[in-house]
């Protein structure tokens, strides 16, 4: 375990919105280095969608830094707390899981997170573990450590009381079991988004109940996506999954202002405190190129993801596509029945270089379709057979078409 204090608080502190408290925080790492005890430090996943994105790094991020400085991180996966569904930031009761849906993501949940963590410092545990041992008597039990008052408290569920929307009970039991889970894990630390502050402080309580240390509790920024202005989501089409291909995390990275980039940086990279305040200083100052640190940046992340090698390859498909306007390498090539006409959108279905005839439409719209480096305006458009013709759509989207 690193024995340095200030190193350990220079280290966790980096990219926190909130820490409750500070010397709380102090107080445990310098325990935890006189008698050479890891801290247990806890995130919570509910997996009630198949694959991660940068957004839910963040904090899976902040538990490796835990990690380097040798403490223990539980990633924990809510698949009790799943099936009643967190209500942070919603206007409306969320739709209902089934426990198998939970248990399918939860697999790939624990394929992924080892592209970040170290798989032998990792505990992965499910809340349902504990909670279906908990039974109906100890339920009613941790409903009685909350009251309606303090549950009112919470700005979602003040705001949808005020303006006349349900709230069904069964919401209110997610920020006791969420911090029941404290409880049952003795967690020293907690982490979370800065949505997630009531649940968070419900189990400090929860442990002071139960005769314990209340856990120190710490919020990281919301991601922003690649828009620059909504948080990342895949409902926003603003996301970078870690399980896309190289080629479109390089990309997309490189699509993010000079501005979000810091923030991607500070939240994401592998790079120490000190390396960051110089990267600050150098951008403020000019002496650095945006483009230059972004590339660092887009080839740090992909290799975590993809690969050193497939990030090399990336970064050298970005530059000869997009820096150098050269034809891309091993672009598909598809064989397409010319017909009496061609509907693009289907078209770009069929392809796959959309996921739906309507978004194609969208992207036509946009002017983000290419035929032959020519953009196509109409959704209609003929072609011959022996036409062979390179398709793009985005900036990292290529297919070449052989009509027949």
């Amino acid at each position: 375990m690193n024995t340095n204090l200030n190193e350990h608080m220079d280290h966790i502190l980096r990219g926190t919105v909130e820490v409750i408290s500070e010397e709380e925080l102090e107080e445990k790492l310098a325990g935890a280095i006189k008698t050479q005890t890891p801290l247990i430090v806890k995130a919570g996943f509910d997996p009630t969608a198949p694959d991660l994105h940068l957004g839910h790094t963040v904090l899976i991020q902040k538990l490796k830094h835990f990690q380097d400085m040798g403490h223990t991180a539980v990633f924990l996966i809510g698949d009790f707390t799943g099936l009643i569904g967190d209500p942070s930031g919603r206007s409306e009761t969320r739709e209902p899981m089934t426990r198998e849906q939970l248990l399918e993501n939860a697999e790939t949940y624990k394929a992924q997170v080892f592209k970040i963590l170290d798989k032998e410092r990792t505990v992965i545990d499910f809340n349902s573990r504990w909670m279906e041992e908990l039974g109906a008597a100890g339920m009613i039990e941790l409903a009685a450590q909350q009251t309606v008052a303090r549950m009112l408290e919470r700005e979602d569920f003040k705001n949808r009381f005020q303006n006349n929307l349900p709230i069904a009970i069964h919401e209110f039991l997610y920020p006791l079991v969420q911090g029941y889970d404290s409880v049952a894990l003795t967690s020293d630390v907690e982490l979370g988004g800065t949505d997630q502050i009531f649940n968070l402080l419900v189990g400090r309580d929860l442990q002071r109940y139960y005769g314990q240390k209340p856990q120190v509790v710490i919020t990281v920024p919301i991601l922003v996506g690649t828009d620059g202005i909504k948080k990342m989501s895949k409902s926003y089409g603003n996301y970078i999954g870690i399980t896309e291909e190289a080629v479109d995390i390089y990309g997309k990275v490189m699509s993010l202002s000079d501005e979000v980039m810091i923030d991607y940086f500070e939240l994401l990279s592998d790079i120490s405190p000190s390396e960051l305040r110089t990267l600050r200083t150098a951008m403020k100052e000019g002496s650095l190129n945006p483009k230059e640190a972004k590339e660092s940046l887009a080839l740090e992340l992909t290799a975590r993801f993809c690969g050193t090698d497939k990030a090399n390859d990336a970064r050298e498909h970005f530059q000869r596509v997009f820096s150098q306007g050269k034809r891309p390498e091993n672009v598909e090539n598809v064989d397409y029945d010319a017909g009496d006409g061609i509907w693009i959108p289907k078209l770009l279905a069929d392809l796959g270089m959309t996921p739906s005839t309507s978004e194609g439409k969208r992207m036509i719209k946009q002017g983000a379709v290419s035929a032959d480096g020519d953009r196509i305006t109409e959704e209609n458009r003929s072609f011959s057979p022996g036409d062979r013709v390179l398709f793009k759509v985005g900036k990292r989207r290529f297919v070449e078409v052989s009509f027949r």
